[in-house]
């Protein structure tokens, strides 16, 4: 008479494996060692991936500009084309350069004009030299007489001359950032903050701001040599810098 498997008394059927295997008995009845929590061993069914509940906050995504949306150039990169990639603070050298040039540019037309007005005069004065020594009213005619009319003409063309080229030289410099000297020396004025040109307002109002580098004996010309930014006190005032370009 048979009592069937004396390690299992009552009958039962052993634990199937996966794919039909049986699986291994371990001593004494014990039941298979289960595998450790959230690393599922060969042939236990996997868990699927949680998902977070209907409601639950998302992370949130960084908006992203859209396409032809202008991106803002960090400062030290042109902010027009075909300017050059800046390099650093200009030095007080290129910028006194710079500003001679300019003076060349805008005075070189109204200093002519000028030239010629005051020959004429000088020419009109000496006519009193003509006149005898004791011929005074010839003397006191070319004395009344004055200067002649293209005198006055020639100073006005001149004045106007002057006013157009300082004109151009400020939106030059308020739209590209350069004038024609600062390109000479491959220099740039920019904001300080963004990196780009002034436009024409605020290059007008540094201009303005000027006359306190003036003020103070002239110190605020000179204070680029040692400051930190290469600035004076108007760009100071408005926030800019000149910074050297490629």
């Amino acid at each position: 008479m048979s009592f069937g498997d004396p390690n299992n008394p009552y009958g039962q059927q052993p634990p199937q494996g996966p794919y039909g295997q049986q699986a291994p008995q371990s001593p004494y009845g014990q039941q298979p060692p289960v595998p450790p929590q959230g690393q599922p061993g060969y042939g236990y069914p996997q868990q699927p991936p949680q998902q977070q509940p209907y409601g639950y906050p998302q992370q949130p995504v960084p908006p992203q500009q859209g396409y032809g949306y202008p991106q803002q150039p960090p400062y030290g990169q042109p902010g027009m084309p075909g300017m050059g990639m800046p390099t650093g603070y200009a030095s007080w050298g290129a910028r006194l350069c710079a500003l001679l040039i300019d003076g060349l540019i805008v005075g070189l037309v109204p200093g002519i004009l000028y030239g010629i007005a005051v020959g004429i005069t000088a020419s009109s004065v000496n006519k009193v030299s003509t006149c005898a020594y004791d011929d005074y009213q010839c003397r006191a005619d070319a004395a009344s007489a004055g200067p002649p009319a293209i005198v006055f003409v020639l100073i006005a063309l001149a004045g106007l001359a002057a006013m157009a080229a300082g004109i151009f030289m400020l939106v030059k410099e308020g739209n590209t950032g350069q004038t024609v000297g600062k390109k000479a020396m491959s220099i740039r004025l920019v904001r300080e903050d963004t990196g780009q040109p002034l436009g024409f307002g605020m290059a007008f109002v540094r201009r303005l701001a000027h006359f306190l580098d003036s003020i103070a004996c002239y110190i605020g010309w000179l204070w680029p040599l040692w400051d930190d930014k290469a600035q004076t006190f108007a760009d100071k005032a408005v926030g800019s810098v000149v910074v050297k370009t490629q």
